[in-house]
């Protein structure tokens, strides 16, 4: 246990900035949204949140959302906890292949894969082709009411497309505390006769509860409050979108912060809800580590079922990648045919020329890269002196700074995005942020306060794991705490600043919500707003682009996982657990 020293001068003074930025950016924007939602013509009132109870309309947006949260959170545990039992307990050749397979998802955003997946499953989609040429169905099926309406109303293909997305960070965590379940005590169930659904429902599943729940939270939020993926699919009646759509009239119609406090406060009861179940009982084991992980040969039967169920999930998890793919290397003119082809007669690579041309595409590239470069550094930044302080000095008040730096983990992005245009709009103090002049300010910091509970927790167990003995010999030889901060602290904790800065700026890259609603000009937008407003185009010739300027982000993306799984030395879970 590292010791910590009082507070200087200087930790007061950079434990002031650290505060008020966190207090602008993060608390005030909330107060503002739970204030203009509660204080109404000059007097407190609850009318907008009685309108949401008794209106039909706005209750059906609750209703469809948590639907929405819920079938994703159970398809993605009935998926999830099969995949990391057998990747976790058995052996088998390949196994190391598959891990890294599985983790596909998490190169792009379930949006982008939705252009694709729409265009695969449409009704005039490559799958209706193939029965139609296979002379298995007949042209007049073709109807919005038939069954070759594969995702008609949007509902399942959202559902279909998160838990694509979301299942490797629920697989992470379950992984990962299956792995530290005390084998020894499994064996004394079994040596007292206990049956193998026995054993794991009473001992196994109990002992990865926390792990469970860990990702359940996560994909649970993230459905609830994903923007991206409805708007695609025009499955509109769900709170997110209602928000989006509310920005445009934010300053005559308090309605949308009231959802936005509803949103909030929704998934923070969740957050808190899980935090509880997992507190009341004891999940520690006594002598874990000096016991093993318990691992058996996967033979016969068993192998075939691990293959067969692992290279299934594999293919779907691809598919909207392979799609989107597909989609941009297709000559355009096949769009003006009545049917698209199963797979493209004739393969270019004019929209990637094309990308890198157009007035809405390359633009969007040089903004995305502007945006996150600045606000990995900014996360950078914060995330390396709160964990500073957190870790090596007295604060009598620390569980509060950490408990506020990691809010953002349980806030959907909509709300802070909201959040920032209604208090940063059409002020006089923050003229300079406003949002509807110029985005880029808020986009930076936005990007950051999202992503910066993932820095903090990558730099913080770096320094936790770092002796401050090397800090203070570095200062008995004369060195300045500035000196002794660049030459022996960063260097010690370099691994875990580059991890958390890569995954800062990949995710920022690739940030929906807040993309969608702050760049409100065209000139700002970045890559998702750019592939957003593509995908709106008519006739289609929209997609292609778009399809395109997805694979150069789903690569990027790619590089940068990568890269952060090979400095964090296989632990990439750890950044996803809250």
């Amino acid at each position: 246990m590292p010791r910590k020293h009082n507070l200087t001068p200087a930790s007061i003074l950079i434990l002031f900035l650290i505060s008020a930025y966190l207090l602008i950016f993060l608390i005030y924007p909330l107060l503002y949204v739970f204030k203009s939602s509660l204080w109404i013509n000059g007097r407190f009132s609850l009318q907008f949140f009685v309108n949401i109870l008794t209106d039909d309309s706005q209750r059906e947006l609750v209703v469809n959302s948590f639907k929405l949260a819920i079938a994703v959170t159970l398809v993605t545990t009935f998926v999830s906890l099969p995949l990391a039992y057998m990747l976790t307990r058995y052996r088998f050749p390949g196994r190391s292949l598959f891990q890294g397979i599985i983790l596909i998802p998490m190169i792009m955003p379930p949006f982008v894969g939705a252009i694709g997946m729409k265009q695969f499953f449409g009704l005039y989609g490559s799958i209706n082709t193939f029965l139609l040429k296979a002379g298995l169905v007949d042209i007049a099926d073709l109807s919005p009411d038939s069954f070759l309406d594969w995702f008609g109303g949007g509902f399942w293909a959202v559902v279909m497309l998160s838990t694509l997305h979301l299942y490797p960070i629920m697989y992470l965590n379950v992984a990962a505390s299956l792995a530290n379940v005390d084998p020894s005590l499994e064996e004394a169930a079994e040596n007292m006769g206990a049956g193998k659904f026995q054993l794991f429902w009473t001992i196994t599943l109990p002992l990865m509860i926390p792990g469970y729940f860990a990702g359940a939270i996560i994909v649970f939020i993230w459905a609830f409050t994903d923007l991206g993926t409805p708007l695609i699919f025009d499955y509109n009646k769900v709170i997110a979108v209602r928000i989006f759509k509310q920005v445009s009239d934010i300053n005559v119609n308090p309605n949308g912060y009231a959802l936005v406090v509803l949103i909030v406060v929704l998934t923070s009861a969740c957050f808190w809800i899980s935090k509880q179940i997992t507190a009341r009982r004891q999940y520690a084991t006594v002598g874990r580590g000096h016991v093993g992980s318990r691992e058996m040969e996967a033979k016969g039967i068993m192998r075939l079922v691990i293959y067969g169920f692992i290279c299934g999930l594999g293919f779907l998890a691809i598919l909207p990648h392979l799609s989107i793919i597909m989609i941009s290397l297709t000559p355009g003119a096949s769009d003006l045919e009545p049917l698209v082809d199963v797979i493209p007669k004739n393969v270019t690579l004019s929209h990637y020329g094309e990308v890198f041309r157009h007035d809405d595409t390359f633009p969007s590239i040089k903004n995305s890269l502007f945006y996150s470069i600045f606000s990995t550094i900014l996360a950078v930044t914060i995330g390396l002196l709160i964990s500073f302080i957190l870790t090596r000095k007295e604060l009598p008040f620390k569980n509060l700074l950490d408990a506020v730096a990691m809010l953002p983990l349980a806030l959907p992005g909509v709300a802070i995005a909201f959040g920032y245009v209604g208090s940063f709009s059409s002020t006089t103090i923050f003229a300079f942020l406003d949002p509807r002049k110029n985005p880029t300010a808020l986009l930076i910091i936005g990007y950051s306060i999202r992503r910066l509970p993932y820095m903090l927790r990558s730099i913080y167990a770096g320094l936790q794991q770092t002796s401050i003995t090397y800090e203070e010999a570095s200062q008995n030889l004369g060195a300045t705490p500035v000196q002794t901060l660049f030459k022996i602290t960063l260097p010690l904790v370099a691994a875990n600043i580059i991890a958390g800065s890569i995954l800062v700026f990949s995710f920022s890259m690739l940030e929906v919500s807040e993309s969608l609603i702050l760049a409100m000009k065209d000139q700002f937008a970045p890559i998702t707003k750019a592939i957003y407003k593509l995908s709106l185009y008519p006739g289609g010739e929209g997609t292609f682009l778009a399809s395109a300027l997805g694979v150069v982000g789903m690569l990027l993306l790619t590089a940068c996982l990568v890269s952060a799984g090979r400095s964090l030395g296989g632990k990439l879970g750890e950044i996803f657990k809250i």
